[in-house]
């Protein structure tokens, strides 16, 4: 019994670093000095979602890992990459404010959540559904980042001036 919720315990441990590391970069006045698309959240709604969020990555991956199927250890590898991935955007976005970089950064880490959902699906159905919601989320806040990136200097027009007008 005691092992069964220690592992979700270290999984939830691991989401709360995540989110840590995460939330230790603040948005402040450079983003809050951004053009931002109508359809932005308000900047209190973040928190809540996160927490959803990350509360259910964790349950899903202990979901896998209580299986004790020998193809859980490839998908935690994939679940671990991808809260890798979603603490580095946090830094590139916020932390050195490289809202490019954060864009390309969420494309793969997208694409690894994809993998990571492909994984839990050959061991647990049940954990593959509990990470659709974070896939969603992070599809909103790739177009998210990708209107604040366009709306301020990022995006086509930027393309455009490193071939010159005519």
């Amino acid at each position: 019994m005691m092992m069964r919720y220690g592992s979700l315990a270290v999984f939830l441990l691991l989401v709360v670093v995540a989110a840590a590391f995460g939330g230790s970069f603040e948005a402040g006045t450079w983003y809050y000095t951004m053009y931002k698309p109508s359809w932005t959240p308000p900047t209190w709604a973040f928190g809540p979602a996160w927490a959803v969020l990350y509360v259910l990555m964790a349950l899903a991956i202990w979901n896998v890992w209580l299986t004790r199927d020998h193809r859980r250890l490839g998908a935690l590898a994939w679940w671990l990459l991808q809260l890798l991935l979603n603490a580095a955007w946090s830094w590139l976005f916020f932390g050195i404010h490289r809202s490019g970089w954060a864009l390309l950064e969420m494309t793969l880490l997208i694409g690894t959540v994809i993998l990571c959902i492909k994984a839990f699906s050959t061991v647990s159905r049940a954990a593959s559904w509990l990470m659709v919601p974070y896939l969603l989320w992070l599809l909103y806040a790739w177009a998210l980042n990708f209107a604040i990136w366009s709306m301020n200097g990022g995006g086509l027009n930027r393309l455009t001036s490193l071939f010159g007008s005519s």
